[in-house]
């Protein structure tokens, strides 16, 4: 698990400034944006506490709202999301002694159960982010085609990202 928050503490500030300068720039057919940051988030290990795991997410949530100009709406989304991924992972995963400490990876949790885990909490992060957003702006389909798509493009990239670091083969 050590080996696991090192490579966590190294991706926080990357992840940040890719969101920050890069991914926030680009919009994919004027629907859908990449949230490359939340892959914190998603690999954050189970095995540390509630509350810090909703601090970093907040944190890292206020930090991208700060340069983005979103006012507190990444940070809000963040925190939920951080709060529902114990829920998340376990409807996908029994609960056990071996998943108590585990860090949620392709090669922790096997393919089919992490593909369905972060799919899952890509598609609730852009419905927050898109819903909190864009709520009194524009219709409830424009919201779902947008949280849909980003959702979408969300799981590729951090599919992508998470194929290139390396995990502990620990389930």
């Amino acid at each position: 698990m050590n080996r696991s928050l090192i490579i966590l503490a190294f991706l926080f500030p990357i992840l940040i400034l890719l969101q920050v300068l890069i991914f926030n720039h680009i919009m994919l057919f004027n629907l859908a944006v990449p949230f490359v940051f939340i892959y914190f988030i998603v690999r954050f290990p189970l095995g540390v506490s509630g509350s810090w795991a909703i601090t970093f997410a907040f944190l890292m949530g206020l930090i991208v709202d700060i340069f983005s100009d979103t006012l507190g709406v990444n940070a809000l989304a963040c925190t939920i999301l951080a709060g529902v991924k114990p829920s998340v992972f376990y409807a996908y995963v029994p609960r056990d002694d071996k998943t108590k400490n585990i860090v949620p990876t392709i090669t922790t949790i096997g393919w089919q159960n992490y593909s369905k885990y972060l799919i899952t909490l890509s598609a609730i992060f852009c419905l927050l982010e898109f819903g909190i957003e864009y709520f009194s702006y524009a219709g409830i389909q424009e919201i779902l085609l947008m949280a849909v798509a980003s959702s979408i493009i969300t799981f590729i990239v951090i599919l992508g990202i998470d194929s290139l670091l390396p995990s502990d083969n620990q389930y």
